[in-house]
């Protein structure tokens, strides 16, 4: 049985320094669940108090009408599954997959077929008999999963599962995570640092900073609208730029330092004022044209088949740098075409569409178009 999981007001302190001030959230019944941000944001330290490995200095967390804060940890009823796989060495793969139940005093009958059912649904019944020391890092990964599964927990939580795989395993084992998510329906909460990965397998994800949570939505939220500047610039790739927003007769026009202008018919009505702003324009939100937009120069491309990257600077429009991006040129995607890829040096023109980019106020910290949805309760 899956649950929801309530957090209200928590607080976690490790002496006088605050890693977790202030932080409501609700995760609904059998919903796949991401906690995601950069190293340090807290995202393990919010996991491990839901798992009642941390303390909790305030605050109350509930899994459903059900206060756990000083529930002991084995009888939460939930999985665990760790970065490091965290599978005995010296058990095979069946003692592994079995040990919870063991511990829980299941009937042997019982525990031969609730192990055999999780071996088969997560194909590892064919190693059954075989030590870790054999197994790939996937296979050690599903063994992991079998064994937090198995029990039947209400909560599913994960930690870095994936870190420690291969590119091409970690696509293969996301894939086995959600489809098993699906078809258990248990409700999982999955810690990464990884936006491809949790772009993949959300349902909803929490982009977390200094212990804050920024933004709650569904992928697609959150990388079309992201709620502030960092949620845009940690969710895949951007471009950020200065621009000032101004109105005349109710019409919000937003101008680049080279003046291109163009018009914008979704910002806030609130923010229909005159004001410096920030605009986050995503890659395959540029268009090499002919007619309008950022005069600029191709500096580099890069084919990849369905598409190729630009790398674009202007004189005029310098893009703001981030810890992910340290010079001012403009990435753009365009699909590749059969004729030639444009030449370095070319003169181009670029242009913005307007109906996808997304424009912040001056600090950062609000976005001013109108379709932001933070479903965090």
């Amino acid at each position: 049985m899956s649950v929801n999981i309530r957090i209200e007001h928590a607080l976690k302190k490790y002496g006088n320094n605050t890693v977790i001030p202030d932080l409501s959230l609700n995760i609904r019944p059998g919903e796949f669940f991401t906690l995601l941000g950069p190293s340090g944001c807290g995202k393990t330290t919010l996991l491990r108090m839901i798992a009642g490995f941390n303390t909790i200095e305030g605050g109350e967390f509930y899994f459903g009408d059900k206060m756990i804060n000083d529930l002991n940890p084995a009888k939460r009823n939930i999985g665990m599954v760790f970065q490091n796989y965290a599978i005995f060495p010296h058990l095979t793969v069946r003692k592994n997959v079995e040990y919870g139940l063991k511990n829980r005093k299941v009937p042997k009958e019982e525990i031969k077929k609730k192990t055999d059912e999780i071996m088969k649904k997560i194909h590892i019944e064919e190693y059954a008999d075989r030590m870790p020391e054999r197994l790939s890092g996937g296979q050690q990964q599903r063994v992991a999963l079998a064994r937090a599964l198995v029990i039947e927990p209400d909560v599913l939580l994960m930690d870095e599962p994936l870190s420690n795989l291969d590119a091409k395993l970690r696509v293969e084992m996301r894939n086995v995570i959600k489809q098993i998510q699906r078809e258990v329906g248990i409700t999982n909460v999955y810690v990464t640092h990884d936006q491809e990965e949790a772009m993949s397998v959300s349902d909803r994800i929490a982009v977390m900073h200094d212990g804050v949570i920024q933004h709650v939505g569904t992928p697609k939220d959150i990388y079309q609208r992201p709620a502030n500047l960092f949620v845009a610039s940690f969710i895949g790739r951007t471009n950020l730029v200065n621009g000032k927003l101004t109105v005349k007769n109710g019409k919000c026009t937003v101008s680049l330092p080279d003046g291109y202008r163009f018009e914008m018919d979704n910002i806030l009505d609130e923010e229909k004022h005159d004001q410096d702003v920030i605009l986050a324009i995503r890659p395959e939100e540029l268009v090499i044209n002919d007619k309008e937009g950022i005069h600029a120069k191709v500096d580099d491309s890069v084919f990849l088949g369905l598409n190729t990257h630009y790398y674009v600077l202007s004189d005029d429009v310098h893009c703001i740098h981030t810890e992910d991006k340290d010079d001012d040129r403009f990435e753009l995607i365009q699909e590749s075409l059969i004729d030639e890829i444009i030449p370095n040096g070319t003169d181009v023109r670029l242009r913005i569409k307007k109906e996808k980019v997304n424009v912040f106020t001056a600090d950062g910290c609000k976005n001013i178009v109108r379709g932001v949805k933070d479903d965090r309760i």
